[in-house]
């Protein structure tokens, strides 16, 4: 009886503890998956196939432990949630939702070689991205009292082309292993594409004229800022995706020389903010001695370097440059350095939220 006490009694602390982990949760969490994946896929097409094992399984409880606190969040604070999806601020981050489900499911394709449930996760994602795609957008637009640049535009905001060009890249990786509808998916995902470099084109617009223009304080250098060569570098990816794909698709074939330029303009594009974030990164924490400690959005850090890794691969598997692959051997490391100290501020975390 004694052991039935205690067993219940965990078991109402388990529960408690799911409930107030949901309630807080940040809605850009699913940057970890986005992370993960990239990183496991970056270093299976790098050969180091262990690491991206190991990668995958921890991907798959992260996904769907965050699945679990969002439908919680979802069931018993919904009020919370339409707040925080309708916000100039925290809204950005839902489309984490919708680039890593689609990240998992190619991550499942390429490193796990299942074809199967990244169809079901494409889908989903498809219709995640409708919904907050079209309810963030018009809760923004429509809002009376709206605020500054330098108040409501933030990194995170790419968040809305990763998300676009995610879904890109899985539909694309699919079309090979569909029976029939190959060149209907193609032209979907070319259109997502597309439309994903119109979204990074319109957003960095704003949040480079918020870098130059408007007053920016070291403690709003926030690690989504790091989605500025994120969001490009997927773009790079996806990109590079279409072309490796162009066979299925005569009108892709095509396409494939501007394909090839536009895709190298991100690409680049990417390369260039790389410096400078590691200049601002020395000028918000060394120069001004802001604490460097584990936060969620540490993830929209880690998920851009281990993309850049993945992208900058694939691109020189598709413009056919080989000496390109110095980079992602390099990169590669460096990403696996972020992803394993944000792992292990995110197991201390844990340990501390549980024990409180």
């Amino acid at each position: 009886m004694y052991n039935n006490v205690l067993i219940s009694g965990g078991g109402l602390a388990m529960i408690n503890f799911l409930k107030q982990q949901a309630r807080d949760l940040f809605p850009g969490y699913f940057a970890l998956v986005m992370a993960t994946g990239a990183l496991s896929i970056g270093s299976f097409l790098l050969g180091m196939e262990f690491i991206s094992t190991i990668l995958l399984y921890i991907n798959t409880v992260a996904y769907l432990t965050l699945w679990l606190l969002t439908i919680i969040r979802l069931v018993g604070y919904f009020p919370d949630v339409i707040e925080d999806l309708t916000s100039h601020t925290l809204g950005p981050g839902f489309f984490t939702l919708v680039a890593g489900t689609s990240v998992f499911g190619s991550q499942l394709i390429i490193v796990g070689e299942n074809y199967i449930l990244p169809v079901y996760l494409w889908i989903l994602a498809i219709i995640l991205w409708v919904v907050i795609m079209y309810t963030f957008f018009t809760a923004v637009t429509v809002r009376r009292d709206k605020p500054t640049i330098a108040e409501g535009i933030n990194g995170a905001w790419l968040i809305a082309a990763v998300a676009t060009q995610s879904v890109s890249i899985l539909g694309t990786l699919l079309s090979p292993h569909v029976e029939s509808g190959h060149e209907i998916i193609l032209f979907f995902t070319l259109c997502m594409y597309f439309l994903g470099c119109m979204l990074y084109l319109n957003i960095i617009t704003l949040i480079f004229y918020r870098f130059t223009f408007v007053n920016f304080k070291f403690a709003a250098l926030t690690p989504p800022y790091w989605i500025n060569m994120g969001a490009v570098a997927i773009t790079t990816l996806a990109g590079s995706t279409l072309i490796l794909h162009s066979d299925y698709w005569s009108l892709l074939d095509e396409i494939t020389p501007f394909l090839k330029g536009f895709t190298l303009f991100f690409w680049i594009t990417g390369t260039w903010w790389i410096p400078l974030l590691f200049i601002l990164m020395i000028w918000r924490h060394i120069y001004n001695h802001y604490p460097f400690k584990y936060d969620p959005q540490f993830w929209g850090m880690v998920f851009p370097l281990s993309m850049y890794t993945t992208s900058t691969f694939q691109l020189s598997a598709a413009l056919g440059v080989p000496f390109l692959l110095v980079i992602p051997q390099f990169m590669v490391f460096v990403a696996l350095a972020a992803w394993i100290i944000g792992f292990g501020g995110l197991i201390y975390h844990i340990y501390l939220a549980f024990k409180s």
